[in-house]
């Protein structure tokens, strides 16, 4: 059976084969106008070509042309030779110049020629050339299936760009340069959020290791080995880092402690640099193939490519879940959105938790393996993966990629361009309808407010719309935190810890886009007499006290508070700005808390430990002569009775 991969492999044996077919049944077309020096040349270029001697075959070539410049076998040869090497204009150069000097004695270098027109983007002709190839009825099987193949490639790709029409969009990789790039390869970026570190594979003879980069001035600096212990003398690669900094997760093949031929391991940032790696265990790694580790932003979830049996293909995605005691969950396919009967690998999971990116060899595509992506629903669902398009996807093998937080620039591995070496990386702008969400972040310190000691906390973001949470990280033992804000949507931002009264905050970022980062430090207040909170995510319409359904989040959370501090006595307040009368306002304001008291009463709270009570605009916290003074006078507050 033909397969994506064997097709590329067999692209000049196909040529040759031809040649050889051509010179049983037809030696030579016109033999008498063939030059006999020339001929000499030519069978010296021929067998470097199989040879696999490509620059001294086309050097030969050349010669010969010299000679005879209507040798259409020459420029056959080179033309196949071009496409081995991916320099496919000049591959399609040489068939078109053998049609033109013959069109009949070529016919059965349709196929490669097609796609050779189809590593340049001309989808439309190569389309055209393959039918014409199957209209030969002297192919073999293997011919039929490969042209039948390829005719499928190209109809997807002429398909794909009707569907896909994006005006004044020009793809222009640029390689990162000589402080990241060398003569070895280098491959597999990852980034931190704000985009000031970049950790890489390089591969130097046969050994991998991690090194680090750091974008200052507008500029990367030279790419040094990892700092620690976390490089060794066996072979570490395809490697995250996490947005905060802190951690690195990769894969380890061939340790003496692995599971399997390779095996996901995690480093930890230290004072001393990067700690030695620890195996992630056996509910993650097992005696077959884990690799391609990409972690959440939240450092909840890791995604990662395995050949385990139980899956859909030979490779697919998986995603395990960190629970509470810090141990890894047990696995989960992604399903069939994602995964085929083919493989899937390279998963990367974007900043804003919610888009993911990865390559895959069984969905619809240009050839071999090409880069998708698909956004997560919810934990078990997802949406139909989207391919990326050309020229992102080529008819060639495609590796990985990922997106910075701004979810424009995109960074991947390359030998397509003139690099420094084999691989090296690039960056390019991502087309707008393949972007995940832009993504800011929020970071600071949470502290007790009297002591101002570090608290180490929980930290969560929910969706006010969907209630659904995006991300929930544990801050370190000093309590410094850094979370992610993807735009385009408003949500709840709480910190919680036993013992304390939650912090209540509020990011509107659906109507109200902003370009910048957050620097929040949080003091939290223990649960005693006089501990008041302004709750910012009940929210009410204009003159109303129906609580809107985006206040749920937040009420619920008021209602676990309660539950996990039984002794708990609270009062609900609530304040209004001065638009209107007094006695207005005072009764709205009354009714607003009385609406948040029914709700936790609806939930199972005991009425003894609630109250409520309308301040109207009698205690503003800012002036009221300004919009944003009124926005912040307009509020309702959780104060501790007693506990």
């Amino acid at each position: 059976m033909v397969t994506k991969k064997n097709i590329l492999r067999i692209f000049l044996a196909l040529s040759i084969a031809l040649i050889t077919y051509n010179n049983c049944v037809a030696q030579w077309y016109e033999p008498e106008k063939v030059n006999k020096k020339a001929g000499e040349i030519y069978g010296l270029a021929y067998e470097e070509a199989t040879a696999g001697n490509y620059t001294a075959s086309l050097k030969h070539i050349e010669e010969a042309l010299k000679i005879d410049p209507k040798l259409v076998d020459a420029f056959l040869t080179r033309a196949g030779i071009y496409a081995n090497l991916k320099k496919y204009d000049s591959s399609v150069i040489n068939f078109e110049t053998a049609f033109q000097l013959d069109s009949i004695y070529p016919k059965d270098y349709l196929l490669p020629f097609s796609i050779s027109l189809a590593g340049t983007g001309k989808f439309q002709q190569a389309l055209d050339a393959v039918n014409k190839f199957l209209t030969n009825d002297k192919l073999n099987s293997q011919s039929i299936k490969a042209g039948n193949y390829r005719k499928n490639t190209y109809g997807f790709a002429v398909k794909y760009d009707k569907e896909h029409i994006v005006k004044n969009y020009v793809f222009a990789p640029q390689n990162l340069g000589d402080s990241i790039n060398s003569s070895a390869l280098e491959y597999f970026p990852s980034l931190t959020i704000d985009g000031s570190k970049m950790v890489l594979t390089r591969r130097i003879g046969g050994d991998e290791d991690f090194y680090e980069t750091n974008f200052i001035n507008g500029k990367w600096s030279k790419a040094k080995p990892l700092a620690g212990k976390v490089n060794t003398n066996l072979n570490e690669g395809a490697q995250c880092i996490s947005q905060d900094g802190q951690w690195i997760i990769f894969t380890g093949c061939n340790y003496p402690e692995g599971k399997g031929s390779c095996d996901l391991y995690i480093s930890f940032k230290t004072k001393n640099g990067w700690s030695e790696a620890e195996n992630l265990g056996p509910m993650v790694n097992t005696d077959f193939w884990e690799s391609s580790p990409s972690l959440s932003p939240d450092k909840r979830d890791l995604y990662f490519a395995s050949s385990i049996s139980g899956g859909l293909g030979g490779r697919d995605i998986w995603v395990t879940h960190r629970l509470p005691t810090g141990k890894w969950s047990r696995p989960q396919n992604l399903g069939p959105a994602v995964n085929t009967s083919g493989d899937e690998s390279c998963p990367f999971m974007h900043a804003d938790n919610e888009t993911l990116y990865f390559n895959s060899n069984g969905q619809p595509g240009y050839g071999s393996t090409d880069l998708f992506y698909t956004k997560k629903i919810n934990d078990s669902l997802w949406q139909v993966s989207e391919n990326l398009g050309y020229p992102i996807n080529t008819i060639d093998d495609e590796g990985s990629l990922i997106v910075a937080a701004d979810a424009k620039t995109a960074y991947y591995a390359s030998d397509k361009g003139e690099g420094k070496g084999g691989l090296d990386l690039y960056s390019f702008v991502l087309r707008e309808d393949i972007r995940p969400l832009k993504t800011l972040w929020v970071k600071g310190k949470v502290f007790d407010k009297k002591t101002l000691a570090g608290l180490p906390s929980s930290v969560e973001l929910i969706n006010l719309k969907s209630r659904n949470v995006i991300s929930k990280i544990q801050t370190d033992e000093e309590g410094n935190y850094l979370t992610t804000l993807p735009v385009g949507k408003d949500y709840a931002f709480n910190v919680n810890r036993k013992g304390y009264l939650f912090y209540s905050d509020n990011f509107s970022l659906r109507s109200n886009p902003v370009d910048s980062v957050y620097n929040k430090d949080i003091p939290l207040q223990s649960l005693e007499s006089g501990a008041a909170i302004v709750l910012k995510n009940i929210f009410f319409d204009t003159k109303k006290f129906d609580l809107k359904t985006e206040s749920i989040s937040e009420l619920d959370k008021i209602v676990l508070l309660l539950n996990d501090n039984p002794k708990l006595k609270i009062q609900i307040s609530g304040y209004t700005d001065n638009v209107g009368l007094a006695k207005d306002n005072l009764l709205l304001s009354n009714n607003r808390a009385k609406g948040v008291v029914g709700y936790l009463l609806s939930k199972g709270i005991n009425v003894t430990r609630l109250s409520y009570k309308g301040f109207g605009a009698t205690k503003p916290l800012a002036d009221n002569t300004t919009e944003t003074g009124k926005a912040l006078n307009r509020r309702t507050e959780l104060s501790v009775i007693s506990n």
